[in-house]
C-alpha cells in the first residue's frame, strides 16, 4: 500500500500525462456547466424572490427533492432522452462532453437556486419594495439585488461546483468513460481501481480531495467574511 502511494504522490509531482488530462477534463466541464447552472439558477432565484407565492414554494420543495436525488437517477433520466430510441437522439450527444455538461449543470441547478433564493430571502425585505418603487430597470435589478448578497451568491456557486466535480452517476452514464474524450477523475477512478491500478487511482483520488478541500476552504471563508 506505502509504494502505491509514493507511486500516486510520484505520478502528480512529474505532472503524469494521463493524470492530467483526466484532472484538467474534469475542471474544465464542471466549470462550464457551473456557469451554465449560473446563468439559469440567478435568474430562477431572483424571479422567485420578486415573485414569491404559492408556485414559488411548490417549485422550490421539487428543488430541494432534486438536491437529494442520486446522480445516477438523475443521468438515467437524462441518458434515455439522449439515447437513439429518445427525443433528443437525433443529436448525437450521447458519450459526448457535451451530454456530460448538459447532465452536470441540471445537477448543479437545484442547489444553486435554492441556496442563491435563501440568501435573497435574507435580505431587507424592504429592499425590493424600494428598487420597485424608484422604477429601476428590471436588469439593473437583478445585478443590485445579487450584490447585495454577493458572499453568498459566491457559496451558492462554488457549492454548485462542489456538487458536480465529484459526481460519477451522470459522467459514467452520458460520457462512457471514453479515454482522452469524457474520462473524468471520478470515472477513471473507478475504472482504475477496479482493474486493480491502483496508483492512478490514489493520484486522482488525491487531486479530487485537494480540490474538495479548496472548495470548502472557499466557503468557510466567505461565511466568515458574513460574521
Amino acid at each position: 500500500m506505502n509504494s502505491a502511494l509514493f507511486r500516486a504522490l510520484e505520478m502528480i509531482l512529474s505532472l503524469d500525462a494521463e493524470i492530467v488530462a483526466i484532472a484538467s477534463a474534469s475542471v474544465r466541464f464542471a466549470l462550464i456547466s457551473t456557469l451554465f447552472a449560473a446563468v439559469l439558477g440567478l435568474a430562477a432565484a431572483t424571479g422567485l424572490y420578486f415573485r414569491p407565492g404559492r408556485a414559488a414554494r411548490v417549485l422550490l420543495v421539487v428543488l430541494n427533492s432534486l438536491m437529494s436525488l442520486p446522480t445516477v437517477v438523475i443521468g438515467l433520466f437524462i441518458y434515455s432522452l439522449l439515447s437513439r430510441s429518445g427525443p433528443l437522439g437525433p443529436w448525437g450527444m450521447l458519450f459526448t462532453p457535451a451530454a456530460i455538461i448538459l447532465g452536470q449543470t441540471i445537477l448543479a441547478l437545484p442547489i444553486i437556486i435554492s441556496m442563491v433564493y435563501g440568501a435573497l430571502s435574507g435580505l431587507d425585505p424592504s429592499l425590493a419594495e424600494t428598487l420597485e418603487t424608484f422604477r429601476i430597470p428590471r436588469f439593473k435589478r437583478f445585478l443590485l439585488i445579487l450584490n447585495e448578497a454577493r458572499l453568498r451568491v459566491l457559496i451558492a456557486l462554488v457549492a454548485g461546483f462542489g456538487r458536480v466535480i465529484g459526481e460519477v452517476g451522470v459522467s459514467m452514464m452520458l460520457g462512457g468513460n471514453i479515454r482522452s474524450y469524457t474520462r473524468t477523475i471520478t470515472t477513471a477512478i473507478a475504472l482504475e481501481t477496479s482493474k486493480g491500478e491502483f496508483e492512478q487511482g490514489l493520484a486522482l483520488g488525491m487531486i479530487l480531495m485537494t480540490i474538495s478541500l479548496g472548495i470548502t476552504a472557499v466557503m468557510h471563508a466567505g461565511l466568515g467574511r458574513e460574521e
